[in-house]
């Protein structure tokens, strides 16, 4: 028996960004910004004998980048009342990365700097979810 398509919030159990978000609204995108370079050579210095995929490894940051996703998009729903969040548009069907550079946001492939992580925000369709 297969493994995958189990998890709720992924395909192909995810509804389509479009058909749970009002996209005549505004839609935002909360993008945390990781300094990618900076955890980088903190890991360098303190395991010298490591190599660049240990260094960059994403276990050593993501939990961190994530928190501070999180506290982002706290301070977003303080300021914009009635809407909702998705941390993982990606599963919904939106190309992040295409969909920030349509509006000037271009994101680093493969991180080296900064590294990106990014929710979307919208107004709920009246009769969904």
């Amino acid at each position: 028996m297969s493994k995958f398509r189990k998890k709720e919030g992924c395909p192909p159990k995810a509804k389509k960004f479009e058909d749970v978000f009002d996209i005549t609204k505004p839609i935002y995108a909360i993008v945390n910004v990781f300094d990618l370079k900076s955890h980088a050579d903190k890991m360098k210095e303190k395991h010298p004998n490591w190599s660049e995929r240990q260094i960059y490894c994403c276990l050593y940051w993501q939990k961190t980048a994530r928190k501070q996703l999180l506290e982002g998009i706290k301070e977003f729903l303080k300021e914009h009342k009635g809407y909702t969040v998705t941390t993982c548009p990606e599963a919904m069907g939106v190309e992040v990365t295409k969909t920030l550079e349509a509006v000037g946001i271009e994101l680093e492939w493969e991180p080296k700097n900064i590294a990106c992580q990014v929710a979307l925000a919208g107004i709920k369709k009246q009769n969904c979810c």
